[in-house]
């Protein structure tokens, strides 16, 4: 049976979703940090490297702090052809686990270079822990993109 408390749960982690995508397209990218508790960890991984139980990521962050670098780097010090990307998420499924909730969808990711064609940079699912901090707000505590390619198109600048 699923209650008000169930549906209002997974419409908050929906938004959580969504607002992850519009920081990481529309921006501000400086923003997107605050999704994550201070201890939150975001990595890409490839699924080769998942089920062969292989620790390599493509990228890690292992704090909000680690994140914040990150987002530094790509608005300060990043060298990059001018590019859009778009995030398209599908088929949420969420898990209550004791402690918030764990939550999994499968992505795309859209990459279109000034002046190029519009290419699939990378397809594969979002592996989440999501709690609520301090104050009630729902949080990233850990994102791990599983790309379903090791391929990466070009350069892995904007996090997938």
């Amino acid at each position: 049976m699923t209650t008000a408390a169930d549906w209002q749960n997974r419409l908050e982690i929906e938004a959580l979703h969504a607002r992850s995508a519009e920081l990481l397209d529309e921006g501000p990218i400086s923003a997107w940090p605050s999704l994550f508790t201070e201890d939150g960890s975001y990595r890409i991984v490839t699924r080769e490297n998942v089920d062969q139980g292989w620790p390599l990521a493509l990228m890690l962050c292992e704090s909000r702090a680690a994140v914040e670098d990150r987002v530094h780097a790509i608005e300060n010090l990043s060298l990059t052809i001018p590019r859009r990307v778009r995030h398209m998420t599908s088929g949420l499924r969420i898990y209550a686990d004791g402690t918030g909730w764990r939550s999994e969808a499968n992505f795309a990711v859209f990459e279109t270079l000034a002046g190029a064609q519009t290419v699939c940079f990378a397809a594969g699912l979002y592996r989440d822990r999501l709690v609520r901090d301090a104050d009630g707000t729902l949080r990233f505590r850990e994102r791990i993109a599983i790309c379903d390619s090791a391929l990466i198109r070009n350069s892995l600048v904007i996090p997938i």
